[in-house]
């Protein structure tokens, strides 16, 4: 299986696109990381996408509906990276990356902050957390955020720094943010997997040079400690976890040696999934299917069209098959109000596309609704 024609398809999934929203004509790149589908306390979904100028967004107008509003525009200027995160209180945090020009001087990078509190209401002002390096050149080099909100309410902000570890900033009691910390590492390909545990542990993943790297929590919101490395090598960008058991991470990412998807719980064995993805992390949900506790796995393979695939919980080796969906673009899963599963797919032609779990049973998907 090859990964240099996945490159290719990523590059066309993140082509500009037009948009209708904020009273104009946006263009709209579907590059961002993390849950950009998420479900509202108020039973509504909300999709999101980065553009050039800000933040995209679209939102379900009733819950388990049919009708969106959107796009909406929220501009944040020179935003190169976004990440949204969604905690347990369903606040959608969102980290970016931001260049903004200085003179005929380099692009100051740092990182920015907003808050959604609740479905369809406004973003927060963007925070920046600005950046630890104080050379202007190796501050230019600083990585791509990633994120995680602990089940007490506090974001964790992860990100690669200039000399290929890794950065941690989060939000205190009271909310007052910690100092930039280095939780060191070598060699770290960005951005980091990180999932915040049910218990209030939060977990980091970063694939490196042949190896992986783990920093775990003894306790909720406690220090970091890196856990022993792992000679296993993982695609950059594509790495994704998963609480599938308590305080139990499995990871996903695309093997560079086969170009397929894999299945990992540090300590067990790597369980091939097959699969030819592009680009990206591959999107896993955790949901009942007929009864059973199932993993729901989404992604674009190399030739750009969306396959999925379910596998009960924890048990990958029982195997996976890939069915095409028949749509072309970046998936997204998450759950309705009524407990369903969700697919969503931003299209190369920049449209947002999302088909639902049919009522009898199964994975499988009625018909997708343009957006």
């Amino acid at each position: 299986m090859r990964t240099r024609s996945g490159r290719a398809a990523a590059q066309g999934a993140a082509a500009d696109i037009s948009a209708n929203g904020g009273g104009g004509r946006h263009r709209a790149e579907a590059t961002l990381t993390g849950s950009w589908l998420v479900l509202g306390k108020d039973g509504r979904l909300t999709a999101y996408a980065r553009a050039r100028t800000g933040l995209l967004r679209w939102t379900q107008t009733r819950p388990g509906g049919t009708e969106w509003t959107g796009p909406e525009l929220f501009p944040v200027a020179g935003l190169t990276d976004l990440h949204v995160v969604q905690g347990a209180d369903t606040y959608v945090h969102f980290l970016g990356r931001r260049e903004t020009a200085k003179g005929d001087g380099p692009a100051t990078v740092d990182i920015v902050h907003a808050i959604q509190y609740q479905t369809g209401r406004p973003v927060t002002e963007w925070r920046s957390l600005g950046n630890p390096h104080k050379d202007a050149a190796k501050a230019a080099r600083f990585g791509i955020p990633a994120g995680a909100v602990s089940a007490g309410g506090n974001v964790h902000v992860l990100v690669r720094n200039a000399g290929g570890g890794v950065m941690l900033r989060r939000e205190l009691a009271g909310g007052k943010w910690s100092p930039w910390t280095d939780l060191k590492g070598s060699g770290v390909q960005d951005p980091v997997a990180v999932v915040a545990h049910a218990s209030g542990r939060v977990e980091v993943m970063a694939g490196g040079q042949g190896l992986i790297m783990r920093w775990t929590q003894e306790k909720p919101d406690g220090a970091f400690e890196q856990a022993p490395t792992i000679p296993l090598s993982v695609l950059r960008g594509s790495a994704v976890g998963l609480e599938t058991g308590p305080d139990r991470v499995t990871y996903y990412w695309t093997d560079p040696a086969t170009g397929g998807v894999v299945a990992h719980r540090p300590g067990g064995w790597v369980v091939p999934l097959g699969g030819a993805p592009a680009e990206g992390p591959v999107a896993v949900l955790r949901a009942p299917l007929d009864g059973y506790d199932c993993v729901v796995l989404a992604h674009r393979d190399v030739e750009g069209q969306v396959v999925l695939a379910a596998c009960g919980t924890e048990n990958e080796q029982a195997g996976v098959w890939w069915a095409p969906t028949g749509e072309r673009g970046v998936p997204a899963l998450a759950r309705d109000a009524y407990g369903r599963v969700v697919l969503g797919v931003l299209g190369v032609d920049g449209a947002l596309r999302v088909a639902v779990q049919r009522d009898e049973g199964g994975l499988g998907l009625a018909p997708s609704v343009l957006v």
